[in-house]
C-alpha cells in the first residue's frame, strides 16, 4: 500500500503532464507561417550611380594614372585606401571618403562653435580635424565700424563672442597645417541665436551658389559645407546696425517650433538614407512629412515612405 506522500507525488507528476500537453496543443494552435514583407525600392536612377569602392579595390590596372588622395599603387594598380567615391579629374584619380571630417575650401560657409577665447583671436569647433581660427581683424566691429583694432577691442573680446557661442561664418584661407582661417565680414554672418543645431556627415552637404535659405514653411536654414546645420525662426526684419552680435532672445512661437522640430527630423531622415542635403530636397522631405506627427517621423516604416516620396519628387523634377 503506498504512503500518502507518494500518492501526492503521483497526483501531482500527472497533473503536470496533463498541463504540458495541453499547452503543447495551444501552442500548434497559435503558430502561423510569417508573412512574407515587400521590400520597400529606393532605387537610384543608372545617371546617379557612382564609382564607390572600399579598402583593398582595385581603382585601375592602368599605369598611365597619377595616384591622388585615398589611393596607394600595389603591384603595379592604383587601390583605394578609403571607403568612398572615386573621383578622376584627366589623369589624376582620388577617392573622396563618405565619412570624413570636414576639409574646408577657401568660400566654404561654416557654423561653428566657440571654444576658446586667445590674444586677438577665437578658437572656433567646425568639424575638422583642427580648431578653425577667427581673427579679431576678421569680425565686424558692433555697429558697422572699420577702423584699426585697438588694445580696448582686444579685452572686450567676450562681449562680443565667448566660450559656446555659435557662429556662422566663411572660410577665408588655410594655415600651413591644415587649420581653417575664418571671418564674419558680411552682414550675413556672425552670432547665431535661437534655433536647433544639427550635426551630420560633410559629405552630404551638396554644394551650391548660396547656403543661407528662407523656407516658405515659416524657417529659415544655413547649410553648413562642415555639416552642422542650423535651422531658425524666420526673422521678420534683419538687424544691420548690430554688426552680426545681435541675437534676438524673444520667445518662439509654438508653431515655429514645430516647423523645426519637423525639418530637424526631415534633416535626420534624409541623412539615414543617405540622400544629398539642399533646399530643394528638404522642402520636399517636408512637404512629405505633413501628413505624418512630428514624433513619428524618425520611426522607421514612416521614414521609409517619406525618403520614397522625396526621391520620387527629386526624380521628377530632375527628368
Amino acid at each position: 500500500m503506498m504512503s500518502r506522500p507518494a500518492l501526492f507525488n503521483n497526483v501531482v507528476g500527472a497533473q503536470r503532464k496533463r498541463r504540458r500537453r495541453r499547452s503543447k496543443r495551444n501552442m500548434a494552435a497559435d503558430m502561423r507561417l510569417p508573412t512574407l514583407q515587400k521590400p520597400v525600392s529606393l532605387s537610384v536612377s543608372a545617371s546617379e550611380r557612382r564609382d564607390l569602392v572600399v579598402p583593398g579595390d582595385v581603382i585601375t590596372s592602368d599605369t598611365g594614372f597619377m595616384r591622388g588622395h585615398g589611393t596607394y599603387v600595389d603591384e603595379d594598380k592604383l587601390t583605394a585606401s578609403v571607403a568612398g567615391e572615386v573621383q578622376r579629374v584627366d589623369k589624376l584619380i582620388c577617392v573622396r571618403p563618405l565619412k570624413t571630417r570636414f576639409n574646408g575650401e577657401v568660400g566654404d560657409v561654416v557654423v561653428g562653435r566657440i571654444t576658446e577665447v586667445q590674444q586677438k583671436r577665437w578658437k572656433v569647433e567646425t568639424n575638422s580635424r583642427l580648431d578653425s581660427v577667427l581673427l579679431l581683424s576678421a569680425v565686424n566691429l558692433p555697429g558697422g565700424e572699420l577702423r584699426r583694432r585697438s588694445v580696448e577691442d582686444e579685452l572686450t573680446m567676450r562681449e562680443y563672442l565667448q566660450e559656446g557661442d555659435l557662429i556662422s561664418a566663411e572660410v577665408q584661407s588655410i594655415f600651413s597645417d591644415g587649420a581653417l582661417s575664418l571671418h564674419t565680414r558680411s552682414l550675413k554672418y556672425g552670432k547665431l541665436g535661437q534655433g536647433v543645431l544639427v550635426q551630420l556627415s560633410p559629405s552630404l552637404i551638396k554644394r551650391q551658389k548660396t547656403h543661407f535659405h528662407n523656407l516658405p514653411c515659416g524657417a529659415s536654414i544655413i547649410l553648413g559645407n562642415n555639416g552642422f546645420i542650423w535651422l531658425y525662426p524666420t526673422p521678420e526684419k534683419e538687424e544691420e546696425e548690430a554688426g552680426g552680435f545681435y541675437t534676438s532672445l524673444e520667445p518662439v512661437s509654438l508653431s515655429d517650433r514645430e516647423v523645426i522640430s519637423r525639418l530637424r527630423n526631415c534633416l535626420l531622415a534624409l541623412a539615414a538614407h543617405k540622400v544629398l542635403l539642399y533646399d530643394t530636397s528638404v522642402l520636399y522631405c517636408y512637404e512629405s512629412s505633413v501628413q505624418h506627427q512630428v514624433k513619428d517621423i524618425l520611426k522607421p516604416e514612416v521614414m521609409e515612405e517619406i525618403i520614397m516620396l522625396t526621391q520620387q519628387k527629386l526624380l521628377e523634377q530632375e527628368g
